[in-house]
Order: C-alpha cells, then structure tokens, then sequence
C-alpha cells in the first residue's frame, strides 16, 4: 500500500550526531517498494539526466539516499523533483568522519533504502569510514535480498568494482603507474567492499578524458592479474558518460556523442592468448604487456543520449554500436589499434581452473600444500615469488601434489605460479 505523500521542504538534521549532517526531501513515511536493482556507474563531471532517470525509476518509487563525505544537498532537488520521476523520499547523509558508520539513524536509513547514490569526493574517505563496518554490510544485503539499485559518479563510481583503487596514498597519474607498476600510489585492493556480483572481478576507472588514464587502467589489470591471480576487468567512463547494467548484465552507454566525443570502454585481457600475462610487472621497472599487440581486448562505445549502444557483461564479447580495439603497452607506454572482435569469454574461466586446484594452509606459517594438480593439462612447473617478483622457490612437478618450504621465508605476500601448457594461473599467498 502506498504511503501518504507529506511534502517536506530540504532539512538538515544535525541533531542526532555531529559525526552526520542530513539533508531530506520528500515523505517522512519510508515507502516499501519493489526496486529492479540495477548499477549506474558515472565519469565524474555533471550527471547524466536520462542515466539518472533510469537510476531512479529502478527505484520503483521508494526512498534514494545519498551517501557523500563532502558537499551538501545538491541531489536532493535534482532527484526528488528536477528529473520527472515520481519518488518517496530523498535524503542526503554527508559522512563528517568514520564514526558516522556507527551511528544507529545512518545504518536505519541505508536499510531502508530502495536506491543508494554514491556521490563524488575522495575514494579513501568512503573505503576508510565504511569498510568492515555495518555500511558495507547493510549496503551488501541490500544488494543480495531487497534488489536495492545503486550508483556513484567519480569516487562513488570507483569504489564499486570487486576490485578497486582505493587512492590510499592519493592519487596516481598514467606515465608515473606505466614506469613503475609498483609505485607506492597504485593501490588497486581485493579487500572484500561492495559486493555486486556482475562487478566481481572489475575495477573501474573515472574522468577518463581528463586526465588521461588508459595507462594506469592497464596497470591495475596487470597488478590484479600478477599479485591476486585474477582476471581482472575494466570498465571506464569519460566524465560526462555513464554506463548502466541492469539486472542481467547488459550495460547501455549514456552520453552526448555526436554533440561531443563522449566514450565508455570494456577492458579485459585476450583470453584468446595461451598466457596472457605481462611480460614484466615488476618493481621498479616499466610495464611491459604486449604480446605482438594483443595484449588488451577493448569494447569502445561511443555514449549517446538514450543509451542504445550496449555491452553484455554476462559474457563480455556481444556488443552494439561499438568497436573492437587493440591496447598493448612496451616499454611503460601504452598504444591502441584497431582490432578484431574476440572470439572467447574469459568470464570465469581462469577462476573455475583455479577452483579444481587446493591449496592451503593460506595464510602458512611453515609448509604450503598443493593438491588437484592433475586437473591440468601438460602441467609444467610450480613458483613461488615474492612481492617484488624474485624467485624464491620452484618444484618440478611429479604427481597430484605439492609442497613448498615456506619456514625460512619472511612474513609478507607471495604469488604462487602454475604453469600449464594451457595457462597460467596465479595464486596470492600471505605468510
């Protein structure tokens, strides 16, 4: 049953906590809904009004929160009234510092919501004051049980992949992540965050336009790749773009193109390759992913006004109105050619080789064990690297299992190899 609409005028309620500052707009009675669930991912600029109108009716009338850890309440006119879509509610809570994610009224209202907005800013304020905490946790059920929508722009964009830069030690520029793919500033973290299933293994990237960041995008993919074994993915907007999946993975490019040159890219590594991995990505040295050219598949879509340039992400090769390109970088400097349209999903196919494998304990104080190893075809060589990529172990293989001798090691992250004739799967390992 719908609730009775009780127009409120834009209120900050500071009073519950000064670790808080909320803004509300709409019924002050919360509305259950049946939201689509959805993401609405935006490059960082002014906001997309057709990408948000499809954010909103997701919502399917319920209450939107903004969450933000600067600014106002610029959204709440916008979202409540400016945009057409009829909505019960829109409150903005601005994050004063970390002890807000403690605070009982933020945690009822994130519970609440039907559609969650993350707002632009600095990435390391939202990773630091949510994560491991009841936000991310409250955030994630939502996902999982309610269909909640959600959606960020700039910051609030970044923080969404499975996988993201977290901008700990501030920010990181192209030439400076391509020189030196283990720079101190190229923090791309695995640690558990959102939890949003068709992003699992995706790390975004914003304002892609300004400044260029192909190159540290490439970087990222290939510290995923090398420290954590994942396949990692790619997904980037130009800054007055958006890309919007709904709920089975198709993503539609929101922009202004031919008007401007606005584009949205989908990147990933050629799974068409045996061993797609970098030639070097190691401390200290530039990074090298070339492969004759192939290195980097890449779905470039130029992002018109209603979205009718798509991508499958529950595969990741069927695309609309886009182009195939090339990326490959030699020497620290990346290149982009034309290039074929991919014939192979690399959507969980490293991560269900890798399942077949056991190893444990892990963490390991004294001896690492490797079982399942007949599960892989021309099984070659296991190694053991350590976080600046020197061999510190190798074993030729013999049978079914493995072990390694990690006693004299030092405590710190480790990346075991298996080489295969058909791959190359990597595993990070913590003493």
């Amino acid at each position: 049953m719908k609730a009775i609409l009780i127009l409120l005028t834009v209120l900050p309620l500071a009073a519950f906590s000064q670790s808080y500052t909320s803004y509300f707009t709409g019924s002050a009675t919360d509305l259950v809904s049946s939201p689509q669930g959805g993401i609405c991912l935006m490059g960082g600029a002014t906001e997309h009004d057709e990408a948000m109108k499809w954010f909103l009716q997701r919502a399917d009338g319920g209450d939107i929160l903004v969450l933000r850890a600067s600014g106002s309440d610029g959204y709440n006119d916008y979202l409540y009234s400016q945009l057409g879509i009829s909505v019960n509610s829109v409150e903005t809570i601005v994050f004063n510092n970390a002890s807000a994610s403690y605070d009982s009224y933020v945690q009822q209202k994130i519970a609440a919501a039907e559609a969650i907005w993350f707002a632009g800013g600095d990435q390391w304020d939202y990773t630091s004051y949510w994560r491991n905490t009841a936000v991310d946790s409250l955030i994630n059920i939502g996902l999982a049980q309610r269909n909640i929508v959600i959606g960020g722009t700039s910051a609030g964009m970044a923080i969404q992949g499975g996988i993201y830069f977290s901008a700990e030690n501030g920010t990181v520029t192209s030439s400076t992540a391509l020189s030196n793919p283990y720079d101190f500033r190229v923090t791309a973290d695995s640690t558990s965050f959102l939890k949003n299933d068709i992003l699992s293994d995706v790390i975004t990237d914003t304002h892609y336009d300004n400044p260029d960041r192909k190159g540290r995008h490439a970087v990222f993919l290939a510290r995923i790749y090398t420290d954590y074994g994942i396949v990692g993915k790619g997904i980037a907007c130009d800054e007055y773009t958006a890309v919007c999946i709904d709920e089975n993975g198709l993503a539609s490019a929101y922009g202004e193109w031919p008007t401007y040159d606005e584009n949205v890219y989908f990147i990933q590594p050629n799974c068409e390759l045996q061993d797609f991995s970098p030639e070097d990505c190691s401390v200290g040295n530039p990074l090298e992913w070339n492969h004759n050219g192939d290195a980097l598949k890449v779905y470039h879509i130029k992002a018109t006004m209603n979205g009718e340039n798509t991508f499958d992400l529950s595969d990741w090769t069927t695309g609309v109105g886009g182009t195939w390109k090339n990326w490959r970088v030699t020497n620290g400097v990346l290149q982009e050619i034309v290039g074929d349209p991919l014939s192979c999903s690399s959507a969980g196919i490293t991560e269900a080789k890798k399942a077949q494998i056991r190893i444990y304990p892990n963490p390991v104080s004294e001896f690492l064990q490797i079982d399942g190893l007949h599960t892989l075809e021309g099984l070659k060589s296991l190694h053991l690297f350590n976080v600046s990529g020197k061999l510190v172990g190798a074993i030729d293989v013999q049978s079914n299992q493995a072990e390694f001798d990690m006693r004299n090691l030092s405590e710190g992250m480790y990346t075991l190899s298996i080489v295969s004739d058909q791959e190359v799967l990597n595993y990070l390992i913590v003493k």
